[in-house]
């Protein structure tokens, strides 16, 4: 508390000062940078942004700033002032052993400009939930959390941490637990869930207004999922069913045990027809089913023959426990034979060309990217700098990509009025750039430095935090 009373001196002399001068007391002001308008892709000049407990209080012509008296200015001429970015599919996990390797990712996302996350679940749901009301408490740096806590699952399901149910009544319950704990929203897999369960969940979870996110029964047609209320497909892939007219036939060969879903996926690919995707994608727009497509991790797994990053040099900020659970995707990769190689390069690719049908038919794309354990060389932070630029690669302008990161992961779960935009009354979470994303989304990689809830991290900042965490991995080994 000693410590503490200087700074609070300074701050509250600041206050005065500026009241008695008649000036308006803020925290931070940026100025001399060109921002960017993500949403109708405009640049704007002239402007400043000021900030004051984490807020943004003001966006006004830089003639005005004798309004307000700062306690830290920061001058960016040259530079690209944009809000910060959103990974909405991450997952934390690998068991308690691995909670410090899990906690070191934190700064990962914010040294790469990503200044909130949605975990998507993992095996440490209290932990995370934990982590999150840290972070907003100001008792933990890291990027915003919203979290879905543990994910409904069948019974003995493959995944650890889920609540396992098969019942209405399991489910009821489960929601309750959920809602307890207030998540942000709730994750449903596929693996051992009955389908008429998954529905349910969709339908329960949709009466008591929560958002839904999950991966896709093989045993229910789309449309099903989508009418039920289902809020996001997780996995690009899964949208390949969409793109048949045997959809249906396909689906109820799977429910009956006929086909395994490999082989509904290669007659799928056989047999795909793009108006059929298109008449699906509008059905799913209507109902409001967004899409995360997590291209940057599926990428990697199909091509692992090609590329097997062992030689990464980011690895070097990741926690050997961390690395170990990336193993099971490298083994079971390397097992496959050259028709099963090809099998994965030609899904991946027909899945992402996917991109332009949905947005052409208003399915809204959100950028996720499976970031975190299990999945081989998925690296919180430069993934979704990745994940946007394959957006952009398959056919997505770069403000849809953009926004994509910065719009429409706050607009799925509500949360609109706080983010997406530099204006008066968002969080003041932004990302400083040395070039125009706009113009080429790479630019998002060239980072000057990153606000987080009103704190400026500079490049040197960042460098110390990337420096911390690589020191601290070696130290492990």
């Amino acid at each position: 508390m000693i410590k503490l009373l200087p700074l609070l001196l300074g701050l509250s002399l600041t206050g005065v000062a500026a009241r008695a001068a008649g000036r308006i007391p803020a925290d931070l002001v940026l100025k001399s940078a060109t921002l960017i308008d993500v949403e109708h892709g405009r640049l704007l000049q002239g402007k400043a942004v000021v900030s004051r407990g984490g807020e943004i209080i003001a966006v006004v012509d830089e003639k005005q700033l004798k309004a307000y008296q700062a306690r830290q200015v920061v001058s960016l001429p040259g530079k690209y002032l944009m809000p910060g970015l959103w990974d909405s599919h991450v997952h934390f996990g690998g068991g308690d052993t691995l909670i410090e390797e899990n906690k070191r990712l934190l700064p990962l996302y914010l040294a790469n400009g990503i200044t909130t996350v949605r975990d998507c679940a993992g095996d440490l749901s209290s932990t995370v939930l934990a982590w999150r009301q840290a972070i907003k408490e100001g008792k933990l740096q890291g990027p915003t959390i919203f979290a879905s806590g543990p994910k409904l699952e069948g019974y003995k399901p493959l995944w650890k941490g889920t609540i396992e149910v098969g019942t209405p009544e399991e489910v009821s319950r489960a929601l309750d637990s959920l809602q307890a704990q207030q998540v942000d929203f709730v994750k449903i897999t596929e693996n051992t869930l009955k389908p008429e369960i998954y529905l349910e969940a969709l339908r329960q979870a949709k009466a008591r207004g929560l958002k839904t996110s999950g991966h896709i029964p093989a045993q229910l047609p789309l449309a099903q999922m989508f009418e039920a209320g289902l809020g996001t497909v997780e996995h690009l892939p899964y949208l390949l069913r969409a793109a048949t007219p045997r959809e249906a036939e396909l689906t109820a060969q799977v429910a009956a045990g006929k086909l395994s879903g490999r082989q509904a996926m290669v007659e799928t690919l056989q047999s795909y027809d793009e108006a059929t995707a298109r008449a699906s994608f509008r059905q799913m727009a209507k109902l409001g089913t967004a899409v995360v497509p997590t291209l940057s991790v599926i990428r990697i797994t199909a091509y692992l023959d090609q590329d097997d990053h062992s030689q990464d040099d980011y690895l070097k900020y990741i926690g050997p426990g961390l690395k170990q659970t990336y193993g099971w995707r490298v083994k079971r990769a390397s097992l496959d034979e050259p028709d099963a190689i090809a099998f994965r390069h030609a899904s991946y690719e027909k899945a992402a060309s996917l991109l332009p049908l949905l947005l052409q038919e208003g399915v809204t794309v959100i950028a996720g990217t499976d970031a975190g354990f299990l999945n081989s060389y998925d690296y919180p932070g430069p993934a979704l700098h990745d994940e946007i630029a394959l957006y952009v690669k398959y056919g997505m302008s770069p403000q849809q990509a953009l926004q994509s990161a910065v719009i429409n992961g706050p607009r799925f779960l509500g949360k609109l009025d706080r983010y997406g935009d530099l204006a008066a009354g968002k969080v003041a979470d932004m990302l400083v750039l040395d070039a125009n994303p706009l113009a080429d989304i790479g630019a998002t990689r060239q980072i000057r430095g990153v606000v987080s809830k009103g704190v400026w991290l500079d490049r040197q900042r960042l460098d110390g935090m990337l420096a911390d965490t690589a020191a601290w991995v070696a130290g492990q080994r």
